[in-house]
């Protein structure tokens, strides 16, 4: 009788171990879905408590980085882009990357600083808030609009994020009036938008005479299909000239993950890998593409930058200026991608009528 009971129960056995993970799948998707961020279209942001009024007739400068939340430096790949991990071995590489973008953009000395990718509570840069640190070293007031959230990311299989927070900063002690994070169109459906980002706008305003200069710090789509790019970038567009119209000075820069058209694409281009999109020529009226492609913004994360002898390059990262501000220069400031897989960009302007 054992020898017929025996098959019973490793059925048994096994029928109870596929009912135990497929409930703890299901509880996982549930309590994801129960934890979604779920901002609303537009939300209050708690403004920069800056004191400097813009010199209406004088030179400024805005930094646009990318800070791949300090854990994407040269050491780095990343599984989305072909590589293999999701975050440094340890705490002390991304401290050392902080404490690079900080030098980076101290020596930058800007009016305005708009970082993306800073995590403020996340497993993949051991839980520090970048952040406060940038406010902390800068010695400069800030604001925030988180775009990541999420209690677990639950991939890779081989190497779970785990637990997301991070989203744009951007920093300045010139007096802001208000501002605001605006929702982006997220092309992502259930159960995958649970646990991925939200992208938005941040924007702030700052009073000029009887006028704002009105500073849009974006990070746009990145692994969509297109769709959540033209969407996005539309939106945008629709922004711009509605502030425009208004008479306002407007500035919108960041990582578009698109390039610019016109812009020089590098070579060699590593086929399979990840293509940014490009964006389309039809700007808004009084307005114009600000971009220096004598020098690459990002580069592809595939493998570790440090000893790789055929890097992928791309010009992503740049601003979208109206007509009445007058643009005295961009430039790609040189990093060799040490502390993040981004390079700094630098505009200095000047407000027109």
């Amino acid at each position: 009788m054992s020898k017929t009971k025996k098959p019973v129960r490793i059925w048994k056995v096994l029928l109870s171990a596929v009912l135990a993970a497929v409930i703890l799948l299901v509880g996982a998707f549930l309590a994801l879905t129960l934890t979604e961020y779920k901002p609303e279209d537009v939300e209050a942001v708690t403004p920069p408590a800056g004191k400097a009024a813009p010199a209406e007739s004088g030179t400024m400068t805005v930094v646009i980085y990318n800070t791949g939340y300090a854990a994407l430096g040269e050491n780095a790949d990343f599984f989305m882009d072909g590589g293999t991990t999701t975050m440094p071995e340890d705490r002390g590489e991304v401290e050392a990357n902080l404490k690079g973008i900080a030098e980076t953009l101290k020596a930058l000395d800007a009016d305005v600083i708009m970082l993306q990718e800073v995590d403020t509570g996340s497993k993949r840069s051991f839980g520090i808030d970048e952040a406060a640190y940038y406010a902390e070293e800068l010695g400069l007031p800030f604001d925030y609009a988180l775009n990541y959230s999420s209690a677990f990311v639950p991939f890779p299989l081989s190497s779970m994020m785990g637990k997301v927070k991070s989203g744009l900063a951007t920093y300045t002690d010139l007096a802001v009036s208000s501002s605001e994070r605006i929702q982006l169109p997220c092309p992502f459906s259930w159960p995958v938008r649970c646990f991925n980002l939200k992208r938005c706008l941040l924007v702030n305003r700052i009073p000029v005479g009887d006028r704002e200069l009105v500073m849009i710090n974006l990070h746009l789509e990145a692994y969509d299909s297109g769709e959540g790019k033209i969407a996005q970038t539309k939106m945008l567009y629709e922004l711009l000239s509605a502030e425009l119209e208004k008479g306002n000075y407007v500035i919108a820069g960041g990582d578009f993950n698109q390039t610019f058209p016109g812009a020089y694409f590098y070579e060699p281009l590593k086929e399979g890998n990840w293509m940014p999109g490009i964006l389309e020529d039809t700007l808004p009226e009084g307005f114009g593409f600000v971009f220096d492609d004598s020098k690459p913004t990002c580069r592809l994360l595939d493998v570790p930058y440090k000893g790789n002898d055929a890097p992928q390059y791309y010009i992503i990262d740049g601003f979208i200026v109206s007509s009445n501000v007058n643009v005295e220069s961009v430039e790609v400031v040189e990093t060799g991608f040490v502390s993040s897989d981004h390079q700094p960009v630098k505009l200095v302007f000047t407000l027109g009528e």
